[in-house]
């Protein structure tokens, strides 16, 4: 499979209402969609998910059109590839950049598939063609927020909420949500807000039966997470800290985590992810898909990620209607009942609404 062009949307777009983590608030997404055609002329979609500040990890928009300009797209230009695990070794030179070469690596892959006359998730190896979804709440300014944006979710269909925390936005938070929700599945996400001093502060949540606290300490740390975990009762999920297949051997023998979060764009792209999800299956870790503001180009590459065995708590899946006034793609994803369906067309499966991507585009690349 020859790639013939590769096109760089750099596009932004308004969210629904503002997503507050303890880092900041966000009211749009800037976000770079990857465009490439084979020598079938088959049309492959990807993602990359750079925040436009280094918030989440030290990759950027504006760094990320770059890395793809000068070093990622030209050596794919110039070379066949049999299959899109090729990409691993073709920027084995090239260091960390996960989310540029996600968003390159995921549209090859839909191109790739959609060469084979196959759905993306069918390719993968997925298990299902229906996914159960919860959904992320950012940090409301009163306790009645949260308990609208809940019960507005719920009669939805969501079958799991997370909600972000951070110190003195933690232990009063969860003991009221959970006195007003005594069965619901609810997880807490701390971005890596905390520190071993607050040690106390996290076991006090004991009590409250979450699901798991994502990420609570640094975003490059394996070992304090293990002296973390020693001493909570409540799963330890890892977010930040899992970059490779190798991070994730490292918690599983160190005892750092009891579940890990996948994110495409945050390990590099799908040859990554299989290789962590075949690591977690055959040591029992739990795995779910984590969300990043994602179009639903992204969303729909996350749809196919969690139709894989491992994967066996409901992911940041949500519908479009859940971030965006309008999405790109077409249909836009929706929840039925707590679940998503994936498409039965090759590759991801949507059509992808050029016309629209046109109107929100900051700038626009072609490499041939």
């Amino acid at each position: 499979m020859k790639i013939e062009s590769v096109t760089l949307h750099r596009i932004r777009m308004e969210l629904v209402s503002p997503f507050v983590t303890s880092y900041g608030a966000y009211v749009d997404r800037e976000t770079i969609i990857v465009q490439v055609v084979n020598s079938d002329g088959n049309i492959g979609w990807g993602e990359c998910v750079a925040f436009a500040t280094p918030w989440y990890t030290e990759e950027t928009v504006q760094g990320a059109w770059h890395m793809l300009q000068q070093f990622l797209i030209p050596p794919l230009l110039e070379q066949e590839i049999r299959h899109p695990n090729e990409l691993t070794s073709l920027w084995s030179g090239i260091k960390r950049n996960s989310m540029a070469k996600a968003g390159v690596e995921m549209a090859v892959w839909d191109a790739y598939a959609k060469h084979q006359h196959k759905p993306l998730y069918q390719l993968i190896g997925g298990v299902r063609d229906e996914i159960k979804v919860g959904v992320a709440i950012g940090l409301q300014p009163t306790i009645e927020h949260y308990c609208q944006l809940i019960d507005q979710y719920l009669q939805q269909g969501y079958e799991r909420i997370k909600v972000k925390i951070k110190p003195g936005r933690d232990l009063s938070l969860i003991a009221e949500l959970r006195e007003r929700y005594p069965q619901l599945p609810l997880m807490a996400d701390a971005n890596s807000a905390y520190t071993l001093a607050n040690l106390n502060d996290l076991k006090q949540l004991d009590p409250y039966h979450l699901m798991m606290i994502e990420q609570p300490l640094a975003a490059d740390d394996i070992i304090d997470h293990a002296k973390l975990q020693s001493n909570l009762n409540t799963p330890i999920c890892l977010d930040e800290s899992i970059l490779h297949a190798e991070d994730v051997r490292k918690a599983i023998q160190l005892g750092s985590c009891k579940v890990v979060n996948v994110k495409l764009g945050r390990v590099g792209g799908w040859n990554e992810a299989l290789r962590i999800h075949k690591l977690c299956l055959d040591h029992n870790v739990p795995l779910w898909c984590g969300g990043m503001l994602e179009t639903g180009i992204g969303r729909a590459h996350n749809m196919a990620l969690a139709t894989l065995a491992g994967f066996t708590i409901p992911g940041d899946i949500s519908a479009s209607s859940r971030y965006w006034y309008r999405d790109i793609i077409m249909p836009e994803v929706s929840v039925d009942k707590g679940s998503v369906r994936l498409p039965d067309k090759p590759g991801i499966g949507f059509e992808v609404d050029e016309q629209y991507i046109a109107s929100l585009t900051l700038d626009k690349l072609m490499m041939r």
